[in-house]
């Protein structure tokens, strides 16, 4: 029950990536691809009926967490409290960019907060990936299954790392660019004119930054975590995941070659979900190791919350996840199709 439980969490969490890094994606690219305040507000039109609903999925991971794992959900959020709160003010600024930013129609004030939603999204991918770098390198926990860290000491990965070091941050340049790629993938799919012939442009220009950077931190892994491959090896099965991300990589490359939107944008998510997959794969059991010492980790068999509440819980998320798949696949039949302003918010109307 507890491996299940390892891969929804591990589920819901690549599926809020890959829906809301689109979003941030999206927000990355903006100041390049729309260039006038119209092709602005298109792009901007291309995520609004969808971004409330993409964050829903980062809510119910964070609510699964903690009632199937509660000592990682308190570990994490007491150890990376700096962190969350640069995320938490990051989130905010950039959920309030969009509506102030048609408060007034200066366009200084336009382009001021069109700047913050740009800054504030690449922050945010850059955020994600290094967290996914911390799962993968370790946090300093302690006996009792804490931790505190600082959000950086001297840059180099030990017993006692801070949130940020040049591992961690070759994973953020990383997740920043990937998801680059996937927002630039997703605005070229729902928009025509110039600003789909810039998205395409940066997508592809943005492939060949991701292939550098996954090359390299794939090389990174085994001096920061060398124990990764032991499930590989002892389960082969699991090189699956990865010749998935090469696969993906490659359609990738391919695809945006043809020019088609929508073949690059699901290919753009299978290669989020294959290099989430690699890295819980590589993970299990452990939810949080520790750099201290290997038996003070945290892993499914001691994090977990009682068989009985597992048990409970899971029929009750069997209802609630296919009700959100429902809604989920609704909205976006709704809006499916490409972005046309209407009359009254074309230029000279």
């Amino acid at each position: 029950m507890e491996t299940l439980w390892f891969a929804i969490v591990a589920l819901m969490l690549a599926i809020y990536v890959v829906l809301d890094g689109f979003d941030f994606g999206t927000g990355i690219v903006y100041l390049f691809v729309a260039c006038t305040d119209a092709e602005r507000r298109t792009a901007l039109q291309a995520i609004e009926p969808v971004w409330d609903g993409n964050e829903v999925w980062l809510i119910a991971s964070g609510g699964l967490l903690f009632m199937a794992f509660p000592r990682v959900y308190a570990a994490g959020f007491s150890g990376f409290y700096l962190a969350l709160m640069l995320v938490l003010w990051l989130l905010i600024l950039r959920g309030i960019a969009l509506p102030m930013r048609s408060h007034l129609a200066n366009p200084l004030w336009r382009t001021f907060w069109d700047c913050i939603f740009a800054g504030a999204s690449l922050l945010l991918a850059i955020v994600l990936g290094a967290a996914l770098g911390n799962l993968i390198r370790g946090v300093p926990l302690n006996a009792e299954g804490y931790f505190f860290a600082a959000l950086w000491t001297d840059f180099l990965p030990g017993p006692v790392p801070g949130i940020l070091d040049w591992y961690t941050l070759l994973m953020g340049l990383e997740g920043a660019a990937i998801l680059a790629v996937h927002g630039a993938n997703y605005l070229a799919m729902k928009t025509d004119g110039p600003v789909r012939d810039r998205a395409g442009r940066i997508a592809t220009l943005g492939l060949w930054a991701v292939l550098a950077l996954t090359v390299a931190s794939l090389m990174a892994i085994p001096f920061v975590q060398p124990g990764l491959r032991r499930n590989y090896d002892a389960h082969p099965i699991g090189y699956v995941l990865p010749v998935l991300v090469l696969g993906t990589l490659a359609s990738l490359f391919y695809w945006r070659r043809r020019q088609q939107d929508g073949a690059s944008f699901l290919a753009s998510s299978l290669l989020i979900f294959g290099l989430l997959g690699s890295t819980a794969w590589g993970l299990y059991p452990n939810l949080l190791i520790s750099t201290v010492h290997p038996t003070h980790s945290l892993t499914v068999s001691n994090a977990a919350a009682s068989p009985e509440g597992l048990r409970t819980a899971l029929g009750w998320f069997l209802v609630g996840f296919s009700l959100v798949v429902a809604y989920s696949l609704y909205v976006y039949r709704c809006f499916r199709g490409k972005v046309v302003l209407s009359k009254d918010e074309r230029p000279g109307m």
